[in-house]
This record gives structure tokens, C-alpha cells and sequence, in this order.
């Protein structure tokens, strides 16, 4: 990932939060044929005294993804956080000097790393468990997989087969305008706070975050 000093974030546990609050991922391995792309929600496991880091999926099976994996290098897990453009408008600088382009703001996270698969029913049937615990979480009446006929979930196990990544290494990209000054990061929050857009605001708050964490 290309990311310049002043963007780059490499702290493990604001890498896993992200991950943890993004989900979805597109999944990219490299294969014989070329690239296989898959685009999965994955369960971030923080490394303990057993093993290390990994990051599990699920794909239906016949989805080439998994077949590829014989004789794979590593493959990439890319989580892409709250994005938005910026409009040069928003800049106080505009009006002074006018030497302002637009740029696009981002956050986003790489998990490198081989990936291996998992098919057996207990793994499977705890993956997919963890997977709706996480989503479910805080709703008033969370769904559980055994709200659902157990035959029901044995057939549609049968039909998917696990992925596996273990973390090599993690790198992340918070592109939020730290470059610019003051006023014109302020110009850029009122802009983006008064979109109707609620990836927009969504970038906003993630620049307010980043000014509080310098500033503290």
C-alpha cells in the first residue's frame, strides 16, 4: 500500500478496530490464471498465546476462490473504510490564494497474509456463529443461527466451504487531510457534515477523531 508517512497508520489495535468495523473485504489471491477476487464479510481473531492473528471467510463452493489456493503466495484482504471527495470550495486558502485541487479522503486497511481452507462442521458451524454475533450485536432481539431448523443450516454448511487467513502483516492508510491547515481541515468538516451524503459525515467524524488524537 502506498501510503506517505503523514497518512500511514500502524498501530495493531486501531488496524484491528477498523477491520472489526468494516467487516467486508474484498479478498484477492493470486492464482495460476491470474488474480481471483472475492468480495466477503471476515471475522478478525487478535493473536494469542496459541497462535497468531488470522482472519476467517466463507464462500459457496462453487466459487473458484477456494480451489486456487493450491500453490498460492499470499494473498490480500482489503477493507475500505469511509471515503468522500473534497471539494477545493470548502478551503479558506481558495479564497486567498487559489491554489487548491480537490482530493479524495479515505481510510483503509490491507491484511496480508496465505490463506488456507476449513470445511469441517464444528469449524464451520462456529465461523458462522462468530460471523452473526458480530453483526447481531446490540440489536434488541439479535437473530442466532439456531433460531433457524438445524437441517436447514446442516444443508446450506454443505454448500460452503471456509477461508483462513493468517496475518503476516497489517498496514493501513488514514488519508484525512492532515496535510492541510487548520482552517482549511475545518472548511473540509463543515463541507462534508453538510452533505447529504452519510458516507460523507461518516469521513468528517473520522477527521474530527484524527484532530482530537493529535491534539491530545
Amino acid at each position: 500500500m502506498y501510503a506517505p508517512t503523514r497518512f500511514r497508520e500502524e498501530r495493531a489495535e486501531i488496524l484491528a478496530q477498523a477491520i472489526e468495523t468494516i467487516v467486508f473485504a474484498n479478498l484477492v489471491t493470486p492464482a495460476v490464471d491470474g488474480l481471483v477476487v472475492s468480495h466477503v464479510p471476515m471475522v478478525f481473531k487478535p493473536a494469542d498465546d496459541r497462535r497468531p492473528a488470522v482472519l476467517e471467510s466463507h464462500v459457496a463452493r462453487p466459487n473458484p476462490h477456494w480451489r486456487a489456493l493450491t500453490g498460492a503466495g499470499q494473498s490480500v484482504a482489503i477493507f475500505q473504510g469511509p471515503q468522500a471527495y473534497i471539494s477545493p470550495a470548502w478551503y479558506p486558502s481558495k479564497r486567498e490564494h487559489g491554489k487548491v485541487v480537490p482530493t479524495w479522503t479515505y481510510i483503509a486497511v490491507h491484511a496480508h497474509g496465505p490463506l488456507s481452507t476449513f470445511d469441517g462442521e464444528g469449524d464451520l458451524s462456529r465461523h458462522l456463529k462468530e460471523l452473526t454475533a458480530l453483526k447481531e450485536r446490540g440489536r434488541a432481539e439479535p437473530w442466532q443461527v439456531e433460531d433457524a431448523p438445524a437441517h436447514f443450516i446442516e444443508g446450506l454448511e454443505r454448500a460452503i466451504v471456509g477461508l483462513r487467513m493468517t496475518v503476516d502483516r497489517l498496514e493501513g492508510a488514514w488519508k484525512l487531510n492532515q496535510h492541510k491547515s487548520e482552517a482549511d481541515r475545518v472548511g473540509t468538516m463543515a463541507g462534508l457534515d453538510a452533505s447529504s451524503d452519510p458516507r460523507d459525515r461518516l469521513v468528517a467524524e473520522a477527521m474530527r477523531q484524527a484532530d482530537g488524537e493529535r491534539a491530545s
